[in-house]
């Protein structure tokens, strides 16, 4: 047994194959900085923290005449997203059921998804992780809604990466309301933004919900990582005679190497 408890749930193997397929699709489904950005893991439960190869000088005290420093790491955080499941519903998939109603699954998937890419687009302040957008030196790009003018904007951040001498090729990363908008558009003459876009930037037109307006960013990798200790996995909290309680959690964290390797589009 390990920490997820899942020998303890009154759950057959049929349905636990549900519900893993259900919320691996979903949250594939939603992620999207997994999609633009470095990754290392998983690394499993026990990984804590990431050696960022750094040091704090401290007073040696009573050690002494010595030197004495303290690495610097940089901690994982557990992310964890409650559901609950009808019992009598997950007894339908040992008798062959193939319509399971697992709406709460899907909505748990896409809530975890959702706060990974928070972290990595936009931080997570008590966790001390700033987000690409934040980090970032370059003054953002104003956007509108008038998304015909967006291959001018996306050509705007690009050329801003490049006179910081960082290289492409590009990926942007385009928030809901974003990528709704220049699916929907075609310039003068009908050819789609959507194409446009993915000619300016050399790399993938990414649809990322959990973005504020849209973020351009290089994909010669190095620039930005995103490290994971347990990958999402479903665990088991408790369960009486009607439900069971289960969770999502995953262990991460993220690092930006590189500030000027990203540039905002914003609303105004």
């Amino acid at each position: 047994m390990n920490h997820l408890m899942r020998e303890l749930a009154p759950v057959t193997d049929e349905a636990w194959a549900f519900v893993e397929e259900e919320a691996t699709r979903s949250i594939k489904h939603v992620l999207a900085g997994r999609r633009t950005i470095d990754f290392s893991g998983p690394h499993g439960w026990s990984r804590g923290a990431v050696d960022i190869g750094r040091i704090e000088p401290l007073d040696p005290g009573a050690l002494g005449r010595v030197e004495v420093a303290q690495r610097s790491v940089l901690p994982l955080i557990e992310i964890r997203s409650p559901f609950t499941l009808s019992r009598s519903e997950l007894f339908t998939a040992d008798r062959g059921a193939t319509d399971l109603d697992l709406t709460a699954v899907v909505t748990a998937a896409r809530t975890a998804a959702l706060a990974e890419d928070h972290v990595v687009f936009h931080g997570y302040g008590p966790g001390g992780i700033v987000g690409i957008v934040a980090a970032s030196p370059h003054d953002p790009v104003p956007i509108s809604d008038d998304y015909s003018g967006y291959p001018e904007h996306v050509a705007t951040a690009v050329g801003a990466l490049r006179a910081a001498g960082i290289a492409g090729p590009f990926a942007i990363a385009l928030g809901a309301r974003c990528f709704t908008g220049v699916t929907e558009t075609t310039e003068h003459g009908g050819y789609p933004v959507f194409e446009h876009l993915r000619q300016i930037l050399g790399g993938p037109v990414v649809w990322a919900p959990a973005v504020d307006g849209a973020v351009v960013l290089s994909q010669r990798g190095g620039d930005f990582e995103l490290t994971v200790g347990e990958d999402f996995s479903v665990g088991y909290r408790s369960h009486d005679g009607d439900s069971l309680e289960l969770y999502i959690e995953e262990s991460v964290a993220f690092r930006i190497n590189t500030p000027d390797a990203a540039v905002h589009l914003a609303y105004f």
